[in-house]
């Protein structure tokens, strides 16, 4: 289990600790090295890892065929990558896994708070559903800019996050209809269920 000092110490500093705190408790994995593969709807049950190779060869493995979430922070593996050579062991580190699980959570959190107009309770559960399916408003959050600095609205209190240099603000608030195979298919994280896994042992749902 990682302890608090941890998460404290590695967390983004954009982000106030309290909403570190409670998005580890939403989303956090008690192991480093949890590796979770989804296709559709469907979690592919893989042998848990034991070593951070064994983690990595997962990740590498499933990465452009599902969802792949790994390390403390359930961090979607894959984002940005065009190359599963270019995935770090980075991922399954938890100090770093933290710092960019938390880093990309913030940007997650400040586009949906931006579409509610202030830090409401409403706009954080938004936010882990976002993190959980990649997806708000019908757009591919991951992608989406930073919207910089949160409403100094009702809550303000709670919007302690610093803006992010350069980002235009872009509300996340017209629905897609993009798929994720209509949008950069290249993108191993979006290929979630475009592969047929039967052939690799994965049963059929009965």
């Amino acid at each position: 289990m990682i302890d608090a000092a941890t998460i404290h110490q590695c967390a983004d500093p954009a982000l106030k600790p309290a909403i570190v705190e409670k998005f580890i408790r939403a989303v956090g994995a008690p192991d480093p090295l949890a590796v979770t593969v989804q296709t559709g709807n469907r979690v592919v049950l893989v042998t848990p890892p034991k070593t951070a190779d064994d983690a990595m060869e997962l990740v590498r493995r499933y990465v452009g065929q599902a969802m792949v979430r790994v390390g403390v922070t359930q961090y979607p593996a894959g984002l940005g990558v065009t190359d599963v050579a270019e995935l770090k062991p980075d991922l399954v580190e938890a100090c770093a896994n933290i710092r960019m699980g938390t880093a990309l959570f913030g940007k997650v959190y400040r586009i949906v708070t931006k579409w509610y107009g202030a830090p409401v309770d409403e706009a954080f559960g938004d936010a882990i559903d976002a993190w959980k399916t990649g997806y708000f408003e019908g757009k591919y959050v991951f992608d989406e800019p930073d919207p910089g600095s949160l409403p100094a609205r009702k809550g303000a209190s709670d919007a302690g996050d610093k803006p992010a240099d350069g980002d235009a603000a872009r509300p996340a608030s017209s629905p897609g209809n993009g798929t994720p195979q209509e949008k950069e298919p290249d993108n191993p994280n979006k290929a979630g269920i475009r592969i047929d896994l039967t052939g690799i042992g994965v049963g059929k749902p009965k």
